[in-house]
Parts: structure tokens; sequence; C-alpha cells
């Protein structure tokens, strides 16, 4: 064995300092010219409202040296090492059968556990800033992935849809209702939740139809320009809408008709509870779980039904799925829809737990940041996306609470300022270590005889 070490240690070729350091000194330089627009100029306003620019040149250096230390290690680390086919990684069978019932165990009872740490008033922060948005953007990345992972197909205005179901909801529980049935104001959120999803499943197929012949970075174009467009129509229709202004008082959720007020007829006086905003909270956080859970059942369901598996022949090759007998048309209107009608159930729980809704809160980068989950998880996989969204979303919102950051940059430092830095750092890492994804591969939709695991070294997607 040590003979082997030694023989091993050997063939390793010698470490070349100066090559290193020619290419991370280049990466320095890089970092310099990205850094004195970014870092090196603030805009401020001081006393008298005037602009003014504040040089931080401190963290330009502390930038450049961060870079050029890091490439070298990185050089180093990846001495000797060729390039060889991703094997699939494999959970062991004990934590493939326990794992995901421990993980959504504890996700059911997360907001109880948060309520026993920190107090009605303390954990309403954790439930609804961490687990019920984590749980909103696990649901997006769901419906992208029927979308982007299965079918394929590269869309980048998947926040249209979004902002279709939570202005579905807005208008009807706002204006419709109130004319129509104003008996029915508590039941609003339980009758638009459908109404949402079918309306954006319709204006998936409307989308899908201009796009059917496009594909890759054409089709990426037309989906951008598909949400930028849904977008102008909800600030500049002013009548419709309300413009930059948008809807408020938007009804929240009701216990099936029972509201959470401190009114005679309100949840905690009809259960004989003491009234506590924490009960709307556990409420939404329970509601977006089973949402989130259904999209991920129907998801499974759909792969393994006829039309998922000529979503993955379509995205696999196209030629070959139309050569098949496959109805492309179909294919791909079937899954703009669906994937879009997820979308459109999102929206509508947002609406309903903001009160308030607005064009800015559909902004190109909520639809970036979507489309990050699903790449960054692995396309196709739906671990990976609760994986990415965990670490992206809930990693941004743990930056407010780093408030001893503040003792070593000042007291002026906010973390979050620096979130979107992060977040494109990240993106880099993952490029680098994992461009398939956290998980790369998974399961195949049918199983003849022996159950295996297909690399994404294999497949053209990077998922088998």
């Amino acid at each position: 064995m040590a003979a082997r070490q030694d023989a091993s240690a050997a063939d390793r070729p010698a470490f070349d300092l100066a090559a290193a350091v020619k290419d991370a000194g280049f990466a320095a330089l890089v970092m310099l010219g990205l850094s004195v627009p970014i870092l090196a100029l603030r805009s401020d306003q001081n006393m008298s409202n005037q602009l003014v620019l504040a040089q931080r040149w401190d963290s330009v250096v502390l930038a450049c040296v961060l870079v050029f230390f890091g490439r070298i290690a990185v050089a180093w680390l990846r001495r000797g090492k060729a390039a060889a086919p991703s094997k699939p990684f494999v959970l062991p069978p004990v934590l493939a059968r326990t794992g995901p019932p421990a993980a959504l165990a504890f996700v059911v009872a997360y907001p109880l556990l948060m309520l026993a740490l920190n107090g009605p008033l303390g954990s309403i922060k954790w439930i609804d800033n961490f687990g019920i948005q984590i749980l909103i953007y696990i649901m997006l990345g769901w419906g992208l992935n029927i979308v982007v992972g299965l079918a394929g197909l590269l869309d980048l205005g998947y926040v249209a849809f979004y902002a279709v179901g939570a202005y579905s909801y807005a208008l009807i529980a706002t204006q419709v209702i109130p004319a129509t049935y104003p008996d029915l104001g508590l039941w609003a959120f339980w009758i638009c939740l459908p109404i949402s999803g079918i309306l954006a499943g319709l204006w998936g197929i409307i989308l899908g139809f201009p796009v059917l012949r496009l594909r890759g970075d054409y089709l990426a174009i037309v989906t951008l320009a598909f949400g930028e467009i849904i977008r102008l129509v909800l600030i500049n229709w002013v009548e419709f809408s309300g413009g930059y202004a948008g809807i408020s008082s938007i009804p929240r959720p009701s216990f099936f008709g029972i509201p959470f007020n401190a009114s005679d007829i309100g949840f905690a006086a009809v259960f004989g509870l003491e009234f506590s905003p924490i009960y709307r909270t556990i409420f939404l956080f329970y509601v977006i779980l089973i949402l989130a859970l259904l999209t991920a059942a129907i998801s499974v369901r759909l792969r393994r039904l006829p039309v998922g598996r000529a979503w993955e022949a379509l995205r696999e090759d196209e030629i070959a799925c139309r050569s098949l007998g496959i109805n492309t048309t179909n294919t791909k209107l079937t899954a703009f829809a669906i994937g879009a009608m997820f979308g459109g159930f999102a929206g509508c729980f947002f609406a309903a737990r903001q009160g308030f809704i607005s064009p800015e809160s559909f902004v190109f980068l909520e639809s970036a940041q979507i489309l990050a989950i699903v790449v960054l998880g692995g396309m196709g996989s739906l671990a990976g996306v609760v994986i990415a969204a965990i670490l992206l979303v809930g990693g941004i919102e743990i930056l407010r609470e780093l408030d001893f950051l503040k003792q070593v940059f000042g007291p002026d430092f906010d973390a979050t300022q620096y979130r979107m830095l992060i977040f494109g750092l990240a993106m880099v890492l993952m490029m680098l270590w994992k461009p398939r994804g956290l998980i790369s591969t998974r399961e195949p939709s049918i199983v003849h005889r022996e159950r295996k695991a297909i690399s994404g070294s294999l497949v053209k997607e990077g998922h088998g």
C-alpha cells in the first residue's frame, strides 16, 4: 500500500508555480477591472440630499488579494488531475430509505420546533422568512423543472406565470368577488387558487404556440421577452393593474371560512385560544408545504407516464423524438402549460401571503433566481432543487442575522448588500466544480430488471 502511494505521488507532475502565479495575476487584474466600478466607488446622499461618492479602495485590494491566492489554491488542488468521466453518486441504501421520510418529518415539525425555541413572536420571522420563503421557491423550482429539466426547454420568463397567478387572485378577490358574491369573501383564496393555476396554464399555452420551432438561445430570448412584456403591461395598464402602485388590501387566506383576526368569529375565538398572528403564519406554512408536495408528487407521476417519457425524449433529441412518431407540438405545449400552472399556484399563494403586489415583485431577477435553483440543483432532480433553494434563498436570508460582521467591518456594514455578489460567486464555483448541478444523477423513469443510477456524463443535459 505504501509503495502504491509512493508510486502515485511520483507519477503526479510537479506544481508549476510560475504558470499558477501568471494565471492568478491575470485573474486579479480581471477582478480589479470589475471591482473599480462596483466596489471602489459608491454613491450616497448626504444630509443636504446631494449625491456624493464614497471611495472604498480597501475593499478592492481585499477582493483582488483573495482572487489571486484563491486562484493559486485552485491550481494547486487541480495539479495532475486529468479530466475523467463523472461517476454516478449513489446514496447508501440506509440513507436512501430513511433520508426522505426524516427530512419530510423535520419540515412538518419545523414550525412547532421554532415555536418551542423562540416563542410566538420570535418564531414568526423563522417560519415566514425562512420556511415559507424557501418553500415558495422550491415549488417554483419544481414547476420550472418540468419545462427546463424534463422537457429541455430553456425558459427565462417563468416569472410571468408567477405574476399571472398573483394578479389573478388579487383582481378576483378585491374586485370581482366583492362586486358579485361578497358573502364568499372568506373563501376567496380557496376559490381563486385553482382559477389562478388554470389562467397561468392558459398563458403557458399561449407562450408555447409562437416558440414551437425555437430551441436553445432563441427560445431563451423569446421567453425572456415574454416575461418583460407581462411586466410592462402590468406597469402601463394602470386601470387594470394599478401600475406601479400595485394592488393592496388583498384578502388573506382563511381557515376554510374562519378568518385569522381578533373578532368573535376569528380562529383564536372559535378554538378557545389567545389571539396571536403566529396561527396565520403556521397555517400559511402548511398550505405552501402541501402545495409544494403536490407539485412534487404530480411531477414524479407525470415523469413515469407517456407524456413524461415524451418530455425526456424531446430533451435528448427532438429529431429522434419526431422520428419515433411523438407529437412534439403537444409535448411542448403540455410542458409549458403544466409548468406554468404550478407557477400560477405559487403566485396566488404569494399574493395572499403578502397582501400587496406590484410589478416590481416580478422582475427578471426572479426568473434568473428560479432558473439558477433548477440548474445548480441539477436539472431533472427534485432533491437538487430543494438543496439549491435552501442554499440560495435561505443563505441570503441568513445574512440578515449575521450582526457580528458589523464588529469586523464597521457599524455601517450591511451583509445583504453583497447578496448578489455571493450569488454570483456561488454560480462560478458551481460551474467549476459541479457543472451538472449538485445532484447530476437520478433514477431512470422505467426500470425493466435492475434499478441503476445513470451518470450525468452519459446523457445530453446532465441527467439520466
